[in-house]
């Protein structure tokens, strides 16, 4: 009796794996096997920069004032804002400058990427904004 119990319990965890779905997302999709673009994106771009309601213009303007007070968190933050609506609009060299301006003010975090390949990143969130954008 004891020895059936464990036989089941066996079975069920490896129905359990059998079960188990890779679940890819529709950003992960179109960036097919480009890993290191798909990272970039999915650290910088918005789902839905609709629904932000400042403008790149205003953001830049507030994340210089904040960057002269020497608030570099605060003026990272607002030029990674400005650079997610860059990527939305697809200007490539608002990307690049406002991404650089994020990793110099902030070595620590990883904006590599999508500093050294604006391009693809702009081309990929482009597609990604077309299709689920309506």
């Amino acid at each position: 009796m004891v020895r059936d119990l464990f036989k089941r319990k066996k079975k069920e965890k490896t129905g359990a794996k059998q079960l188990e779905k890779v679940i890819i997302t529709d950003l992960e999709r179109i960036c097919g096997n480009d890993k290191e673009i798909y990272k970039a994106l999915q650290h910088t771009m918005f789902r839905d920069p609709r629904k932000i309601d400042v403008t790149m213009k205003e953001v830049t303007k507030k994340a210089a004032e904040l960057e002269k007070k020497g608030d570099s968190i605060q003026a990272r933050i607002q030029y990674h804002i400005a650079g997610g609506l860059a990527l939305w609009k697809g200007d490539i060299a608002k990307v690049k400058q406002y991404f650089t301006k994020c990793a110099e003010l902030a070595p620590e975090m990883d904006y590599g990427p999508i500093t050294k390949i604006p391009e693809k990143g702009v081309e990929k969130a482009q597609e990604f904004y077309k299709k689920f954008l309506k």
